[in-house]
């Protein structure tokens, strides 16, 4: 019975020290993603901006340009997935991974190769786990991106887009989690290359009117300029949802692991007074049969 009572307080000091551990992550996702959300509100208006822009240049204007036609030869696709560089953020990392396994199989069965792209540690252990190749791979600043990085990985994946028209990689799919609120993070694929011209944050209504452009010098040098800055600022807007994503969920995670640390605080303290009782208990009988014993001699 004491040595049950000598595990029991061991393991309720390391579930305290777990439980600390936990409340410690909780806060600091607490504090870190009021400005995660203020981010993506912030990067908002450019995006929206630039996609309006985009929009009216391939609807008044016929340019055939590399990033927006259509190239079904390629056998090749390209596959960027984000997700986080450290754990404790609950089922955050492996829906991203599912939704991108689901679209890698899907691809496949289409008779497309994948290039895969990889934003994050836990995808990127994933997949070396595994044995699977990546071509690239982005750490270190997935709950904080910045434009920075988001420009090398547009710049990358713009590079192998535009690399050997005739036999490289015909698409790019953006897989990543869309952060709806503090309780719902959802897994969404986009296809951002060859262009199609999407909102990340609401579709444009079919009946919003486009403002009309004059384009200078030429069409062709506007589409050079703005292709490759919507990409980026695409790319930056996924990283961004991601981030408020991963933040929330850990939060959510840490709190649910605190809680569940206290009700396992609260069972093993009950089961160390039950063992202390039955060892007092125990004493007590030997010390009134040791008793009883003298008595009868």
């Amino acid at each position: 019975m004491a040595g049950n009572q000598r595990v029991y307080k061991a393991r309720i000091k390391s579930t305290q020290s777990l439980k600390k551990m936990f409340r410690a992550q909780e806060l600091i996702a607490a504090s870190r993603i009021g400005k995660a959300r203020a981010r993506v509100t912030a990067s908002e208006p450019y995006a929206d901006a630039i996609t309006r822009a985009v929009s009216s240049v391939a609807t008044h204007t016929d340019v055939n340009h590399p990033l927006t036609s259509e190239r079904p030869a390629a056998p090749r696709v390209a596959v960027l997935l984000i997700a986080s560089d450290r754990g404790m953020a609950g089922a955050y990392s492996a829906s991203a991974i599912r939704e991108a396994e689901r679209l890698i199989e899907r691809l496949t069965e289409q008779g497309k190769e994948i290039d895969l792209y990889v934003s994050g540690r836990r995808a990127l252990a994933y997949y070396h786990f595994r044995g699977r190749p990546i071509v690239q791979s982005w750490t270190g600043a997935s709950d904080a991106p910045t434009p920075e990085t988001a420009e090398d990985i547009a710049d990358t994946l713009l590079e192998a887009f535009l690399d050997d028209q005739n036999d490289g990689v015909g698409e790019l799919h953006v897989v990543y989690m869309q952060f709806v609120n503090m309780v719902t993070q959802r897994p969404r694929v986009i296809r951002m290359l060859p262009l199609e011209v999407v909102d990340g944050v609401a579709p444009v209504e079919p009946a919003q009117t486009l403002p009309l452009y004059d384009f200078e010098p030429t069409p062709d040098a506007v589409l050079d300029a703005l292709l490759p800055r919507y990409v980026r600022s695409r790319i930056y807007s996924c990283l961004l949802q991601a981030a408020a994503s991963e933040l929330a969920s850990r939060q959510r995670a840490m709190h649910t692991a605190t809680e569940n640390a206290e009700d396992l605080i609260r069972l093993y303290t009950r089961l160390a007074n039950q063992a202390r009782q039955g060892e007092i208990t125990q004493e007590i009988s030997e010390i009134v049969s040791g008793a009883d014993a003298l008595a009868a001699s």
